[in-house]
């Protein structure tokens, strides 16, 4: 039977979940209904394919109106708690985008909803399935390092620009790149440690690399360093920097102007780290930078045990295994990755799938982004206060 599904928020990430990853595995899977604010735009977007969908501008009519399987949630981040609240009240199995609150209320307001919503939620956080999450963690579970002691996890966003050169710069709708980034490592890190943050302490800087005083509204094109500045779109200063397909060609507001913001008013991260004490007794180190480019990429985490340490990193696609009493070093090649996000995408829509149609529990269910959520806010706050802070999950 075909699944009806609805869509609040039609924006690329969703777009492309639904046709690269759901459609993908089940080409029956139909859009019924979408509810945003760029109609108009979607519908010149999707041409004949929109003649069979219902475009809404309230997601209260979309709701009610239609008959759907499920519902997939990709509005911009401030709206994610409200609109996955009106799904949950009608219990119908969700898809929704991290990170899944911006602030404490909204933590505590999707928390208290999730106690009366039965349906299966699949929350984006496709790194925790990918192939090197998942052999990491089944080699810490058949004890190949022996008890895990210690996490150090790493992110170098070679295309870390675009925190800074669209929507995403607004830190009213991000609420920091804690929130936005370190939501997706601080969730696989607890996924493979089978754990969770009990305290931590993060530091941050901001407006060192990003930011400065050039004019607010600034265009690249308009700017008289537009044949200079490495994050330009002329003819070669992007392609050199950014890894293909990261808009190296499109003009984009100035990565150095006021409208990035300081810390007086808020703004993106250029770099942010955090200490992390789980509740077992294990101890981890996470951070993230903003500006390494090319071949200086990397995402990844080492974890070490009394026996052994892993190694692993998506950029290479490589996990390996070193046996500390033993002669031995082992290599993971991982295979071609299907999907985005090292395989992770692909699994999030089987599991979405397996929701509808058979109500199965989802792998990367809500608690988990609610638990990421919390944390990121608590790093930020940290980092803000300059204090270690224990994490206040709600009861």
């Amino acid at each position: 039977m075909a699944l009806r599904v609805g869509v609040i928020g039609y924006g690329g990430r969703i777009s492309g979940v639904i046709k690269s990853c759901i459609r993908a595995l089940d080409d029956t899977v139909k859009v019924a209904a979408i509810t945003d604010i760029r109609n108009d735009e979607i519908r010149r977007q999707l041409g004949a394919e929109a003649e069979g969908i219902t475009f809404y501008d309230d997601a209260d009519r979309m709701l009610d109106s239609e008959r759907l399987d499920g519902v997939l949630i990709g509005t911009r981040c401030t709206l994610h708690t409200p609109m996955a609240i009106k799904v949950m009240s009608r219990n119908l199995p969700m898809y929704l985008e991290k990170p899944v609150a911006v602030n404490l209320e909204q933590i505590l307001a999707l928390h208290e909803a999730s106690k009366r919503y039965t349906a299966p939620c699949v929350v984006s956080f496709p790194l925790r399935l990918s192939p090197l999450a998942l052999r990491a963690k089944q080699l810490i579970e058949e004890g190949a390092i022996g008890r895990l002691e210690h996490i150090q996890a790493v992110n170098n966003v070679p295309y870390g620009s675009i925190y800074f050169d669209c929507w995403y710069r607004d830190f009213g709708t991000t609420q920091g790149l804690f929130l936005q980034k370190a939501t997706h490592d601080i969730d696989y890190l607890c996924f493979v440690a089978g754990d969770r943050p009990k305290q931590v302490a993060a530091m941050m800087s901001r407006a060192r690399v990003y930011g400065g005083d050039k004019p607010a509204g600034l265009h690249c094109t308009a700017c008289d360093e537009f044949e200079t500045c490495p994050e330009s779109p002329f003819w070669k200063n992007r392609q050199t920097g950014l890894q293909p397909g990261w808009r190296g060609n499109a003009d984009h507001p100035c990565c150095f102007s006021v409208d990035i913001g300081n810390d007086a008013v808020g703004c993106n991260e250029d770099s942010s780290s955090c200490l992390i004490q789980f509740e077992s007794g294990l101890q981890g180190v996470y951070t993230q930078n903003f500006f390494a480019r090319r071949d200086a990429g990397a995402r990844g985490a080492t974890l070490i045990g009394y026996d052994g340490t892993i190694h692993f990193d998506w950029y290479t696609n490589v996990l390996k295994l070193t046996r500390h009493h033993e002669n031995e070093t082992v290599s993971y090649k991982m295979g071609s990755e299907t999907g985005g996000h090292g395989g992770g995408d692909m699994e999030l829509g089987y599991d979405f799938l397996r929701a509808i149609r058979e109500q199965k529990p989802s792998r990367s269910p809500l608690a988990a982004g609610i638990q990421s959520a919390l944390v990121c806010l608590t790093c930020r706050q940290s980092a803000e206060q300059r204090q270690f802070l224990n994490v206040p999950y709600p009861a």
